[in-house]
């Protein structure tokens, strides 16, 4: 690659020069470059006084430990086709994180096919993504109303469910106030409210439909947020009947939460899970990072860690520290007990790690399993899953 190349946020026509550039590159077009103009961060590398090679960055809040810990989101990344093959897509993401840094970004999350390049620069995917396809035929068999009410329409209690269910999950963006109309817009979602009589909403979800090109529609559901068990039968119930002409549901990537809602019976429900690229974490500032995580309240710990980086002489020690709630984690003169990468780390940080076996199958090492163990109780507590897409 060239160093002729710079890097800079991008005006109305760069923005319009990338947009072209990213639709050439994927071979479809990439709507968020237009819905989220003057929300994200835009950047662009010129070579040659052309565009080749733009991103797009969200500061936003993501719910680690139940507080919401400020992280770079990383979107619609692209590089030109005849500038590929120089490592220009490591160089962009760089380029592309230095701003959102500089705002208070302490971790950031991208999404990508190339797993390679992210892993590379300290990403690290803390839990597999699945979409779901369910015949609708067998919702309507297998789930009942329960006396649900249904109202069409998103609303401000509504919202405040959705922050309210993320938060006890590692990894759902605390969202904004334009984020739901952004997604409407872009996808066309048509949302569904579900409360029992003269109570408030006890869950919502969004879908989209698009006809075949013979019979028929496809069905996505993009959101699901329900607070108990009754409310999600419910709305399964109410999917299965949505639209006769829709042969199959299938809910999007991740909209569904790991827990078995539909998991009990798959031999009769005929459901079937697509494996996706999976959402990928990396800390940016290790020190933000653990003071603005939340922390079970219940631990008092010290545990001295290594965290050794690709192409290091050797690893840097600290010492992390938990007390009521509160964490920091200093440099040390002391081994570690037990020793990450960096994308190790950010698994853990995640809670990707659910036992000491999975922790080393991924090639944690730990000189004691107690030590092994203290350390993963701090993160495990609630379990990893981003339901958003940017």
């Amino acid at each position: 690659m060239d160093d002729d190349i710079s890097f800079i946020e991008a005006d109305d026509g760069l923005i319009a020069e990338y947009d072209a550039m990213a639709e050439r590159s994927y071979g479809h077009t990439i709507g968020d470059i237009a819905h989220l103009r003057g929300r994200a961060d835009i950047r662009v590398a010129i070579q040659a006084g052309n565009v080749v090679a733009g991103g797009l960055g969200l500061l936003v809040p993501q719910f680690f430990g139940g507080a919401p810990v400020p992280s770079a989101c990383l979107a619609a990344g692209s590089v030109a086709p005849e500038a590929r093959g120089g490592r220009l897509s490591e160089r962009m993401v760089a380029e592309r994180l230095r701003p959102l840094r500089a705002q208070g970004a302490v971790i950031s999350t991208i999404s990508t096919v190339s797993n390679g390049y992210a892993r590379r620069m300290g990403w690290q995917a803390p839990v597999s993504v699945f979409s779901w396809t369910m015949r609708t035929d067998e919702l309507k068999r297998s789930f009942a109303a329960g006396g649900f009410r249904i109202e069409h329409g998103l609303t401000k209690d509504a919202l405040g469910l959705q922050q309210e269910l993320a938060r006890p999950w590692n990894g759902p963006v605390r969202r904004p106030n334009w984020w739901s109309a952004w997604k409407a817009a872009k996808d066309r979602l048509t949302t569904y409210r579900f409360n029992q009589p003269d109570q408030p909403t006890a869950g919502w979800l969004s879908l989209s439909t698009s006809r075949r090109d013979q019979h028929g529609v496809d069905l996505t559901v993009h959101d699901f947020w329900a607070s108990n068990e009754d409310c999600a039968a419910a709305m399964l119930a109410f999917l299965g009947r949505h639209d006769s002409r829709a042969e199959t549901i299938q809910f999007r990537r991740g909209t569904l939460p790991p827990y078995p809602v539909l998991l009990h019976n798959l031999h009769r429900h005929r459901v079937t899970a697509d494996a996706w690229h999976p959402w990928m974490l990396r800390v940016l500032d290790l020190q933000g990072a653990i003071r603005l995580r939340g922390w079970p309240a219940d631990i008092d710990v010290e545990i001295p860690v290594e965290i050794a980086t690709a192409g290091s002489t050797a690893p840097r020690r600290y010492l992390l520290r938990i007390c009521a709630g509160s964490a920091d984690i200093t440099p040390t003169r002391d081994q570690g007990h037990v020793t990450f990468t960096d994308g190790q780390f950010a698994a853990w940080y995640a809670g990707g790690y659910r036992s000491p076996a999975a922790a080393r199958l991924s090639g944690v090492r730990a000189r004691t399993d107690d030590s092994l163990v203290a350390l993963l109780r701090l993160t495990a507590d609630a379990e990893p899953w981003l339901p958003d897409h940017f």
